[in-house]
């Protein structure tokens, strides 16, 4: 079947904003919650099992129907951030959850305070539900009383989350003007920076130059906001929870032991040469002495093939197909379920994204599709987190979703196969040498860059608390890249800004680090399939039918990877710096 670049549809969600059916559904959850409400009295420490898991059962019903609506506010909301119904609907539904989920409560809170023994009874017959329950647990050392939580959880609707939602509007509301071939053309952000990666030296540093003059016009704003999403997550996470660091809880939220990521982020500093020895080996064959930042991601040959649409499904679909039929099948899924938006669109949220909203539904995918390569490995990464969902959808909803590091997993393995199908098929020797190039700078962006972005984050967090300024932090930034780069890259002044277009530092702080985590295990991944073959796929489709139902390292454990150990994350960049010397022959 051939495939064409659409918008997506919701309809399986509902009709439209202004449906009678939307507004029932509002009537009809809070219904369920206020039947929720009755099982305060029956919580109690030893009561019966099969009372526990009824509770528990209810409560995922309450999210299931939840996340049909908060899912649909949201997704309408990205296809145009624009939109005045939109964006009055995700108003709506914030402060409706914000409600709801105060008058269910209740239950975490009693299932935090549980005795241990009494935990361990309920938790033992509780079944796929069970790392659910403990996960909860966890977080017993960094809860608060029932009114301090519900004041938070307010606060939270016309505070933190109306800023991040109004950096979105500001952002996604920017037009960038670019002269090609002698006219001047307006553009988003996804088309604008698609010329990051021309042949053109000139025409990339001008999209490089317009797109940090649009946010450095907004620069001191986008700062403040982000000054304050820093202040709130300190003030929540710090001061109010107790956590020892402003990244332990993300570490937390992830199941991820600080001293995991310490050390992946510390063996990631210490392993910047290899990619600035990379960097060297591309101004060589660029003919340059020294790449500058507007060339990071020049292509090293002239080559500028363009794919439609239909074609780069065709290659995402026959790669996932060469490695097991299954994984192409619910790929096909989003597509026939037109759960896919590839379209450029003004308004639109720009970059891409995968939004899985229960078991019982396929995935959304967005991608703003401009038809080169790096936009059909888009497609194959996104497509994989659905494929990642769906494969886990036999679990409950509170246990189908894995932990942000791991969620990383099957994407990027999915970009993999897309790179080995098109080097499979390609007979042209630019193309071919390009796709190989690009391997390392997409490993590089993926890697690299991310975990540096997390340096930036728990540097600017400590920066924001000692009451720097915006521009403190955007010189702080700037040695940031200087340390990345060392003298590997001529840097402009421009790039100092670079921080505050970064979306996921002011929606979820350090989630970062899980694509460093994730890229580097596919890289222990991946060895393993080459050396291992057929008999490999099981037990990777193990791993990612997992989903969120067991711990990290449980699932990682069971695939022999010690986390903890920097041989296994140096690991990773050996494979790299094995690349990087076999590029440097041809150069």
């Amino acid at each position: 079947m051939t495939y064409s670049l659409t918008s997506w549809s919701l309809s399986d969600l509902f009709p439209a904003i202004d449906s009678p059916e939307l507004n029932l559904s509002f009537k009809h959850l809070e219904g369920q919650v206020s039947e929720f409400e009755e099982f305060r009295s029956e919580l109690t420490a030893d009561m019966p099992a099969e009372k526990f898991l009824v509770t528990v059962r209810e409560s995922e019903k309450i999210m299931r129907a939840g996340y049909r609506i908060y899912g649909f506010a949201s997704l309408s909301f990205a296809a145009n951030t624009q939109d005045q119904a939109a964006l009055a609907l995700m108003g709506r539904v914030q402060q409706f959850f914000a409600e709801l989920q105060n008058r269910i409560l209740f239950f975490s809170l009693w299932w935090k305070a549980l005795d241990d023994a009494n935990a361990a009874r309920l938790i033992d017959a509780s079944g796929d539900y069970r790392y659910y329950l403990e996960e909860m647990r966890h977080y017993k050392p960094h809860t608060l009383s029932e009114p301090e939580e519900k004041v938070i959880n307010i606060k939270n609707v016309s505070g933190v989350d109306a800023l991040r939602q109004l950096y979105d509007s500001i952002t996604n509301r920017y037009v960038f003007k670019l002269e090609v071939n002698g006219e001047t053309k307006e553009m988003t952000r996804g088309q604008l920076l698609s010329n990051a990666y021309s042949p053109d030296p000139d025409l990339r540093a001008r999209a490089y130059q317009e797109f940090y003059r649009v946010y450095a016009n907004d620069g001191p704003i986008l700062g403040q906001m982000y000054q304050t999403v820093v202040r709130d997550w300190h003030n929540e996470n710090i001061n109010l929870r107790k956590h020892t660091t402003p990244l332990s809880a993300r570490n937390l939220a992830n199941d991820i032991p600080n001293d995991v990521v310490d050390t992946l982020l510390d063996v990631a500093r210490q392993n910047a040469p290899i990619f600035q020895r990379f960097f060297k080996i591309k101004a060589r064959l660029l003919g340059a002495e020294k790449l500058r930042r507007f060339d990071l991601y020049a292509p090293v040959t002239k080559s500028s093939k363009q794919y439609d649409f239909a074609e780069a499904a065709r290659m995402v679909l026959e790669s996932f197909d060469q490695f097991d039929p299954k994984v192409g099948n619910l790929a096909r899924r989003v597509f026939d379920e037109n759960h896919l938006d590839g379209e450029i669109r003004k308004g639109k949220t720009s970059g891409a994204f995968c939004s899985t909203l229960g078991p019982d539904l396929t995935p959304w995918v967005q991608v703003n599709y401009t038809g080169n390569a790096r936009e059909v490995a888009t497609l194959a990464h996104e497509l994989g987190h659905a494929i990642h969902s769906m494969l886990a959808e036999h679990h409950s909803l509170f246990t189908q979703s894995s932990s942000l590091p791991l969620a990383e997993t099957a994407s990027t393995f999915g970009e993999m196969m897309l790179v080995d199908q098109l080097l499979a098929h390609e007979t042209d020797p630019d193309v071919r040498r390009d796709m190989l190039f690009r391997q390392v700078d997409d490993n590089y962006a993926t890697i690299m860059r991310q975990s540096f972005f997390a340096l930036f984050e728990k540097q600017a967090h400590q920066m924001v608390q000692e009451n720097a300024s915006v521009d403190e932090l955007a010189a702080a930034y700037l040695e940031n890249l200087k340390t990345q780069f060392g003298d590997s890259i001529e840097l402009n002044e421009e790039f100092k800004w670079e921080w505050v277009t970064i979306p996921h530092i002011y929606h979820t702080p350090f989630y970062v680090y899980a694509y460093a985590f994730g890229q580097l295990l596919v890289l222990s991944l991946y060895k393993q399939f080459k050396a291992e073959g057929e008999s490999f796929k099981p037990r990777y489709l193990q791993i990612l039918a997992a989903g969120g139902s067991e711990s990290p390292e449980n699932i990682l454990t069971k695939a022999g990877i010690n986390m903890h150990s920097a041989a296994f994350w140096q690991g990773g960049f050996d494979v790299l710096n094995g690349l990087v010397d076999e590029l440097e022959k041809l150069a």
